[in-house]
């Protein structure tokens, strides 16, 4: 069954489960209402008998003479012939139960009578004048009465008790019982009532509900079949609905910026790889020629030509390998973080740049300083970093390195990037106008960037005073090496 359940559509379960919900909810709300009822209608009749039954006590006189005379059945009142006819059944039933006999003493205006049963005997048998006994049954003829079975008193309430004696009245319950099978019958029609217009709004309330559902299953269908990431879903209100359309469109503009950055980058890609492959080909064509036709190439030119050759090798394999660096996810690329002291991957970064600018002058001040990071990942950066001062800084100029407080601060001489150009430095493959002519791939900064914000830091370039720019990297730590972790 469940599995059948499951097999039927979204829709079809929805308008189900809604119908059923409402199915419970009306048979409960009619089941209650018709006991409510029925005791509210039990209520009036009790309270009848109790009445009558008061005010019959009264009469001893009725009681005394139905003891000693004990008429098994009902005395008719004479009726003229003209409306003689069957006695109503809305007459009251009086008769006695005594303990000693299995059948009543019928009072002589009894509507009929009443069959004892054991409960009735016990309260004959009890003899309490507070004691009431009430119960639903049949007379003889088949007719439901409301019995009412009390002890006999022959002088009032508070008076002598008939010894093993008790006075049973009732009410027929047939209209009682014609109203609750009423009540019961329109309980029905309208709990079907219900139920089918549960299941027609259930139906509609589905439609409704799952059409932002639809469109979405559509965008997705589009998208697999056309890779068009351009579509998006219309969101109105702030339901579960419209936070699914959000998170879709959302994905699909990832998807798309992420799509068109890929393409960017594989352009780019191509026409930086295209600069250093054209003149590798260049040289590696006039060499051909020279063993082809056997002119040799004067010493001078083939050892320029040879140094070009290695050169571009050199710049190739290093685009490739930032290439291969930013071509890897950002899980991949972390790497395991490690409490490293940044003043000394500063200073080893500063050793290795050192040797690409012997005629620079650097001046340091490296105070100590703890991150977590990748130590390999942080040097590359800081070396980039470094790299760049010293390829814009004039012959003999200053490169100031500096670590306080958390932040590193790499300044130039040269310069400066103008104030329209900064917000591009860390964009891939941009380079100043200015910078085109110098060697490099304008990935480096791209790199840099990435590797501080996957240690949780920021890097910033900034205009330096005097001229000049200057590169700050803050990085969370601490001045003093944490305790090992146990």
């Amino acid at each position: 069954m469940i599995s059948r359940f499951r097999a039927l559509p979204l829709r079809s379960r929805l308008a189900l489960l809604v119908a059923t919900a409402v199915a419970i909810a009306v048979a409960v709300v009619s089941t209650a209402c018709w006991f409510i009822v029925r005791d509210k209608l039990y209520d009036e009749v009790d309270a009848k008998l109790h009445s009558v039954s008061r005010a019959t006590q009264m009469q001893a006189i009725n009681i005394l003479a139905a003891l000693r005379s004990c008429p098994r059945e009902p005395v008719e009142p004479p009726q003229p012939d003209e409306v003689r006819g069957p006695r109503p059944v809305s007459f009251y039933y009086f008769q006695l139960a005594r303990t000693t006999d299995e059948r009543p003493c019928v009072f002589a205006d009894s509507a009929g009578i009443i069959p004892v049963e054991d409960s009735d005997r016990q309260v004959a048998r009890a003899g309490d004048p507070d004691v009431e006994s009430y119960r639903n049954t049949e007379d003889t003829k088949g007719v439901p009465v409301r019995v009412l079975t009390r002890p006999a008193v022959v002088d009032g309430p508070g008076g002598a008790v008939v010894e093993d004696t008790a006075v049973m009245f009732a009410l027929p319950l047939t209209d009682t019982e014609r109203t609750l099978n009423y009540l019961a019958l329109l309980m029905l029609v309208v709990s079907g009532i219900g139920v089918l217009g549960a299941g027609a709004a259930g139906a509609w309330i589905a439609r409704t509900g799952l059409r932002p559902v639809d469109e979405l299953t559509g965008a997705v269908e589009h998208v697999a079949r056309t890779e068009d990431l351009s579509v998006r879903i219309p969101v109105e209100g702030d339901d579960e609905i419209a936070r699914l359309s959000r998170s879709f469109n959302a994905m699909t503009a990832a998807l798309a910026s992420s799509r068109h950055l890929q393409q960017q980058l594989i352009a780019d890609a191509g026409h930086e790889l295209r600069t250093p492959l054209t003149s590798l080909r260049t040289n590696i064509e006039l060499l051909t020629r020279s063993e082809e036709t056997g002119r040799a190439i004067p010493p001078d030119d083939r050892r320029a030509l040879m140094a070009s050759v290695k050169a571009q090798m050199t710049e190739l394999a290093s685009l490739i390998g930032d290439l291969q660096e930013l071509s890897r996810p950002d899980a991949a690329a972390r790497g395991q973080l490690l409490v490293v002291a940044l003043h000394e991957v500063a200073q080893a970064a500063l050793e290795r740049v050192r040797l690409r600018g012997p005629e620079l002058v650097f001046r340091t001040e490296l105070e100590p300083w703890y991150v977590r990071a990748e130590q390999a990942a942080l040097e590359r950066a800081l070396v980039n970093v470094m790299d760049n001062a010293v390829k814009f800084s004039p012959p003999g100029g200053v490169v100031e390195v500096t670590l306080r407080g958390g932040e590193l601060s790499v300044r130039d001489h040269g310069p400066g990037i103008p104030a329209d150009e900064l917000p591009h430095v860390f964009e891939r493959f941009w380079r100043s106008p200015s910078a085109r002519a110098l060697p490099g791939s304008g990935l480096g900064l791209s790199i840099v960037a990435r590797t501080v914000q996957q240690a949780g830091g920021r890097i910033r370039l900034v205009p330096a005073p005097g001229g000049g720019t200057c590169a700050l990297i803050s990085l969370p730590g601490a001045a003093t090496l944490p305790p090992a972790s146990s």
